[in-house]
């Protein structure tokens, strides 16, 4: 599925004729279960095209793809998160296809120049202008340098990065009234997700980022020598142009049988599997895009991997708990990768705790029975993790869902290369092997002097702050302190509660006074009965009628508290 339409023909409207035009994608698909919130639409201040009823996977894609590059970008990212999407939009999303046509040369060309400072002949022996692919960010020209080395030049579009900005301050304005307004915005938050995106789209236009991605990538990857990519020429990089070395080979799934068969690409496989689990374990990077149109195997016999715009960094307690949790689970230890899942999570108001523990475990169960499946394979089992975590009230870290989404685009290049491969074999080993190097790495030395560091802090200090605590204690001046309280459900029930007693007791009083003031003679009358009283009556009535409509209208159920794991 492709568009052939250029990012320039697609530039939105602006102000709320485009806010109208994502709201009604929203609203089209809204019953599909992609967006499955109901919009307000009065508050909305926008005319909304009347909802078609068509929620078709491909046509979701199709409108998706419609809406420009923003939007194509987020159908990648979508595609991480099988929490957020049914498994058949996520097929679809899968399929989507980052392929527009290409910009006029001239406008290229001026880029390039804008960028370099001179004009590009002088630095360039040559440059093709028909490019060798487009995508809605950028296009890849091939040329050849004054020394005679081929490179590729990464070319931004022309306008791109403020088409993007606008549509992102858009979609954060929608999501921050999402995660108000909705029950699902408040269980998935939206505008952290859009923050997160909107992060990692803004330096993937910074074409600096992705150079030194392939530099770190490229070092990292010197243990595997099967494995490369294309190293950057910085002196001709720039945040709208990357150059890098040119690479030459066929697309791993497009490896025909027959060279299967004269080449042992097992090696490959294998080894791309073991550099990626290095990657994310020992490295702490998630490249978020592997799919397979990113692997090359080169005419040397190796294989080369290119695109690295969006790459994904895990901190160390986070890997850590990547780690077991993935280990447990290709291992069937189900309770385990339940409970690894859970200390990484957030806990909703309505997290089912046991129910979790008991279908995780089902999980585990089934793909330890069935893991020569493609089904089970080991990036399905992890997306499946996601999946039910969102059933049962748990929402995961968004690293699960790209470690997810990584190990089964490799997979699928791996049994490309070698369909007899035993990946879940080569995923258990490998990351023995890491949890052994990591054993060892804590007992090296300088782990242990800062251990030890720390203990002789902690030996120093303990007399002092024991001290400290037995003084209080003697002065009577120990307090313990609960914090938030005052900002709690519980406290804020209390004070609802508290007014209505003493509405209703001012209501009761004002009946009192009044019925005692109908037996007095004299005054004022009005319909024949004293003034006064009626109006005492008429005040208490509207006390009492305004207690029912405020109980009647606020009182809903309760924003659901989230609540981290301990970490």
């Amino acid at each position: 599925m492709s568009s052939s339409a250029s990012p320039e023909s697609k530039k939105p409207a602006g102000g709320l004729a485009r806010k109208a035009q994502i709201l009604g994608f929203l609203l089209k698909y809204r019953n599909a279960g992609v967006f499955s919130f109901e919009l307000d639409e009065s508050a909305l201040d926008v005319d909304l095209p009347k909802e078609s009823g068509d929620d078709r996977p491909e046509r979701f894609v199709e409108d998706l793809e419609a809406l420009g590059p923003t939007f194509v970008k987020i159908g990648q990212w979508l595609s991480t998160r099988p929490d957020m999407v049914p498994a058949e939009y996520l097929e679809a999303l899968e399929r989507m296809q980052d392929d527009v046509a290409p910009e006029d040369w001239d406008a290229v060309h001026a880029v390039i120049e804008e960028e370099l400072g001179v004009e590009p002949e002088r630095v360039f022996v040559s440059i093709d202008e028909q490019p060798l692919g487009c995508a809605s960010l950028a296009q890849v020209h091939r040329a050849v340098l004054r020394d005679g080395r081929e490179v590729a030049l990464k070319v931004q579009r022309p306008g791109i990065e403020a088409l993007i900005r606008e549509d992102l301050a858009l979609l954060a304005g929608l999501a921050e009234r999402a995660d108000r307004m909705t029950d699902l915005g408040r269980r998935l938050q939206f505008a952290d997700w859009v923050g997160e995106f909107r992060r990692a789209l803004l330096a993937e236009l910074d074409y600096r980022m992705e150079a030194q991605n392939l530099d770190r990538f490229g070092t990292h990857f010197a243990e595997y020598p099967e494995v490369f990519v294309p190293r950057p020429v910085w002196d001709l990089t720039r945040p709208r142009l990357l150059t890098m070395e040119l690479l030459h080979g066929t697309k791993a799934t497009d490896i025909s049988g027959l060279r299967r068969t004269e080449e042992d690409l097992g090696g490959l496989a294998s080894a791309l599997v073991r550099a990626y689990l290095d990657q994310v374990f020992v490295h702490g990077e998630i490249h978020a895009d592997p799919h397979p149109g990113n692997l090359l195997v080169t005419d040397d016999g190796r294989l080369a991997l290119f695109d690295l715009g969006m790459v994904a960094h895990v901190p160390p307690r986070q890997r850590d708990r990547l780690l077991k949790l993935l280990f447990a689970a290709v291992d069937g230890r189900g309770e385990e990768a339940a409970a690894e899942a859970i200390a990484m999570g957030t806990r909703l108001e309505d997290f089912d705790e046991p129910r979790y523990v008991r279908e995780i475990s089902q999980l585990v169960a089934r793909y330890a029975a069935h893991s020569d499946a493609l089904s089970m394979s080991e990036g399905r089992l992890v997306l499946d993790v996601v999946r039910l975590s969102t059933a049962c009230g748990l929402r995961t870290q968004a690293e699960l869902s790209l470690l997810g989404k990584a190990l089964l685009n490799l997979e699928q290049v791996a049994r490309a290369l070698d369909p007899e491969l035993d990946v879940k074999q080569v995923v258990e080993s490998h990351l023995q092997n890491v949890m052994s190097a990591r054993l060892r790495q804590s007992f090296s030395l300088a782990n242990l002097a800062s251990e030890a560091m720390e203990l002789q802090a902690l030996v120093r200090e303990a007399p002092r702050k024991v001290g400290d605590v037995l003084s209080l204690l003697a002065d009577n001046r120990m307090q313990v302190r609960v914090a938030g309280l005052e900002e709690s459900h519980l406290l804020e029930s209390l004070h609802k509660i508290a007014n209505r007693i003493t509405a209703g007791l001012v209501t009761a009083a004002l009946i009192v006074g009044a019925a005692l003031m109908m037996g007095v003679e004299g005054g004022p009358r009005l319909f024949g009965y004293p003034a006064i009283a009626l109006a005492l009556f008429t005040v208490a009535a509207g006390i009492g009628l305004a207690i029912v409509f405020r109980a009647l209208a606020s009182d809903r159920k309760p924003r659901p508290r989230e609540e981290n794991a301990p970490r």
